[in-house]
């Protein structure tokens, strides 16, 4: 019964530790997994969709294996102070809220200083869009589709699954959404070998996008606007779980997203969002964090009162 009650307190203090430090400096656990998967790869790599299912059951399977095991150890040890500190270690560093905000802040910073070089050598750490064919306002675009779907990413989406399932959940998402950043696209390459880390990170994507989608519309300057948005383009984005975020985002925002990018070597012609917003100008990037971080702050209390009230349930049965 006190595990709810645990992870309430413990996601509520790696959330803190990441509002105050953001992303560990040295040694993130996510680089390190990020690395033994590569490595992972590097042994099993064919050009088959079996070949590819087995390096995600390998990678995020004995992640969440070694998370479930260290939280029954700790939990036997450490007991409940234990698992509180345990768990607010793993949200600290699966959470990544802070980071993102700082360099959506540094690409808009160089962008208000007239700078576009700079900021196009940053916009890599955002997404991987190709930053030499974007002018100043095709960067701004990309920072705040970037900060609407890396709040579902980064930081909405592990509170669901650790809200779920403890320190494994956040584990788990954590390791499948990096297997997806890593082989979940369509290259050459990965087209089938990926195919199963990025179907998985579409199902474990599923409930924290619309939760995102949802905050969103309760945080934004235009709750009619983001509904109405949301409601009509989400389905038009080729991801399932981006299209109901940026959807949401654009209309929260009152702006358009969407259309012809740049990515991986290859042009996207993705269908407009909001098409009755205006253009994304570089102060738009500011409004996208604070909006992010309105709706990080809104999921975590959602974790932490669904975990309550799952407790008092169990309590009052």
């Amino acid at each position: 019964m006190s595990a709810d009650r645990d992870f309430a307190y413990g996601a509520a203090a790696g959330f803190l530790g990441d509002l105050l430090l953001g992303d560990p400096r040295r040694g993130h656990p996510v680089a390190a997994f990020g690395r033994a998967a590569g490595a992972v790869e590097q042994v099993l790599w064919r050009d088959h969709r079996g070949w590819g299912a087995l390096h995600a059951a390998v990678c995020a399977g004995g992640a969440a294996g070694a998370a479930a095991l260290t939280s029954a150890l700790v939990r036997r040890s450490a007991g409940r102070a234990g698992t509180v500190a345990l768990t607010a270690a793993a949200t600290w560093a699966v959470l990544g809220g802070t980071s993102l905000g700082r360099e959506a802040r540094a690409v808009g910073g160089a962008l208000e200083a007239g700078d576009i070089e700079v900021a196009r050598e940053r916009l890599p750490h955002l997404c991987g869009r190709d930053p030499q064919a974007l002018d100043a306002d095709g960067i701004a675009r990309a920072v705040v589709e970037s900060v609407a779907e890396n709040t579902s990413d980064a930081v909405v989406g592990a509170l669901v699954w650790g809200a779920v399932g403890g320190v494994p959940g956040l584990v788990a998402f954590r390791a499948v959404n990096t297997l997806d950043a890593m082989v979940g696209h369509k290259s050459a390459r990965y087209r089938r070998y990926g195919w199963a880390s990025a179907r998985l990170d579409d199902v474990l994507g599923w409930p924290g996008s619309r939760l995102t989608a949802a905050l969103a519309v309760l945080a934004g300057d235009a709750p009619s606007g983001a509904v109405r948005a949301w409601r009509s383009d989400a389905a038009k984005h080729p991801s399932p779980n981006a299209g109901p975020v940026e959807a949401a985002f654009a209309g929260a925002l009152g702006v358009r997203l969407g259309g012809t990018l740049s990515y991986a070597g290859r042009v996207e012609h993705r269908p407009v969002l909001n098409a009755d917003g205006r253009d994304v100008h570089v102060r738009d990037i500011e409004r996208a964090v604070r909006l992010s971080r309105r709706v990080s702050r809104l999921a975590l209390g959602v974790a932490v009162v669904s975990g309550v009230a799952r407790l008092r349930s169990r309590r009052a049965s």
